[in-house]
């Protein structure tokens, strides 16, 4: 499965570099979430509702 190349970091992420958060993407079928500093390492893979659930959390 290949990643998408719409990243965005959170607005959460803080003045200077903003490179000390995470990133998020998005496709029809799964959510992607990597590490800013490390982005071309292991990227985490959800589907949609798991993912809802763990932002309403």
């Amino acid at each position: 499965m290949d990643t998408p190349g719409n990243w965005r970091k959170s607005s959460y992420s803080g003045p200077g570099d903003g490179n000390s958060c995470v990133e998020i993407a998005q496709s029809p079928t799964h959510a992607f979430v990597r590490d800013s500093k490390t982005p071309a390492t292991a990227t985490l893979t959800f589907p949609p509702a798991a993912f809802t659930t763990f932002l309403d959390a």
